[in-house]
């Protein structure tokens, strides 16, 4: 039978032993492993942190003052490399932590105690850092033996019985405040001499300004000599000249009068020539623009008018053009009809035979009458004149020709040729 074990990343597992007489051991940090029940011996050991406290009292310096050291080591396994690990678990396993710490605690404090044997009370209370360095230097190579890493070490406190520290703190003091008293004297007399050099600058400034300003005060007052000599002198020459002045000004104001009335009848001819165009154009605007304007209307009239003509008779032959179409085509389709219309009769005389056809031309000569009396209606008397002989055979020759001319009369009026039935009409005489 067997167990699985599994362990975090803050601990060691060690499985030593084994079937058939291994007697090896297996190291494992955070992971599992198989164990044997009976022939297998699981252990544990502890990675974390561990914070050592060491101290020494009454330790002797190098002049043999008695002090006292308290210092913080943070150390833990070393798990670098499987080395360290098996040297480590040689040296620890089994133990609790407080055996363990107790073990680190001496070698500390043994090492804490040569070192502070080796340096002076002045060295350890000034570079408290380097008397650290130098106790974890030492103690490293000895921890290391047994798998254990350094990861810091600090002095926490550092005291002694006699009062020595004390005098060296009030030493330290006492020089600090003279120094300070010092630094403070020189400071107050570089700006006492910083005061007086600023004051003398201020001075110097001051009376070289007031001597520019006397300066700038004389060469005013000479200035103002001057130009008061100026102005005197330009007021007598401007008295002198003003009586000779007023002379030319006086000539030049009659030449200006005469240039005046030289302008105005300038000015006068240039406003009769504007009058002129003025004219020019108001008659062109009252007399030739509205003439213009009535030939271009004219004008314009009369090509309306032309066109209006031209489109009417353009509307008038397409008018004609369309009713000459519709009439042609209603023509045509009379006629398309009135050709049907006779082939029908035709077939239906066919059918009938001459007896039915005799009866239509009977039925039809009321008809012929009518159209042949319809002329003779508008007539009031009637004079046949003929070549006929003696005996009224005028008459008959003029009867005859009517019969004769009858078949053509009734073929145009209904379409039928009757000439073929002429001659069995009962009194018919049938002419060649």
């Amino acid at each position: 039978m067997g167990n699985c074990h599994t362990v975090g990343p803050n601990e060691a597992l060690v499985i030593s032993g084994g079937c058939c007489g291994n007697q090896g051991k297996k190291y494992l940090v955070g992971g599992y492993g198989w164990a044997w029940c009976f022939v297998t011996e699981v252990q544990r050991i502890s990675l974390e942190i561990m914070t050592l406290l060491p101290s020494v009292t009454n330790c002797e310096s190098a002049k043999g003052v008695p002090v006292t050291v308290t210092g913080v080591a943070q150390v833990k396994i070393m798990t670098e490399s499987e080395e360290y690990l098996s040297t480590a678990c040689e040296q620890f396993l089994g133990k609790s932590e407080d055996e363990i710490k107790e073990l680190l605690l001496e070698t500390f404090e043994g090492h804490l105690r040569a070192i502070v044997g080796t340096m002076e009370v002045e060295e350890l209370f000034q570079d408290r850092e380097s008397f650290a360095h130098n106790v974890r230097e030492v103690a490293a190579t000895d921890v290391s033996k047994m798998g254990i890493k350094i990861l810091s070490f600090t002095i926490k406190d550092l005291k002694d019985a006699e009062g020595y520290l004390d005098a060296i703190g009030q030493e330290q003091t006492a020089n600090i405040k003279s120094k300070a008293n010092i630094e403070r004297a020189e400071a107050d007399r570089d700006a006492y001499v910083r005061e007086q050099e600023c004051e003398k600058t201020a001075m110097d400034t001051k009376y070289s300004v007031d001597t520019q300003v006397a300066d700038y005060e004389k060469d005013f007052q000479t200035k103002k000599a001057e130009f008061m000599t100026a102005v005197n002198t330009a007021q007598a020459e401007s008295a002198l000249a003003y009586e000779l002045q007023s002379s030319k000004q006086q000539q030049l104001i009659i030449a200006e009068e005469l240039n005046v009335d030289l302008v105005e009848k300038q000015l006068s001819i240039q406003v009769e020539e504007k009058e002129i165009i003025r004219a020019e154009k108001e008659l062109t605007a009252t007399t030739r623009l509205p003439a213009d304007a009535r030939a271009y209307e004219t004008k314009v009239l009369a090509e309306g008018a032309r066109l209006a003509k031209l489109k009417g008779a353009e509307g008038e032959a397409q008018k004609i053009r369309l009713l000459g179409a519709a009439d042609a085509s209603a023509i045509e389709a009379i006629g398309k009809a009135e050709a049907s219309e006779m082939e029908l009769k035709a077939s239906a005389y066919k059918d009938y035979g001459e007896a039915a056809t005799m009866k239509l031309v009977l039925d039809a000569l009321p008809k012929i009458a009518a159209e042949v009396a319809a002329p003779l209606a508008k007539v009031d008397e009637i004079v046949i004149v003929g070549g006929g002989g003696p005996g009224g055979s005028g008459m008959v020759d003029e009867t005859t020709k009517l019969l004769a001319e009858l078949p053509q009369t009734v073929k145009a009026v209904t379409g039928y040729d009757i000439s073929g039935l002429v001659g069995k009409i009962p009194g018919a005489v049938k002419v060649k």
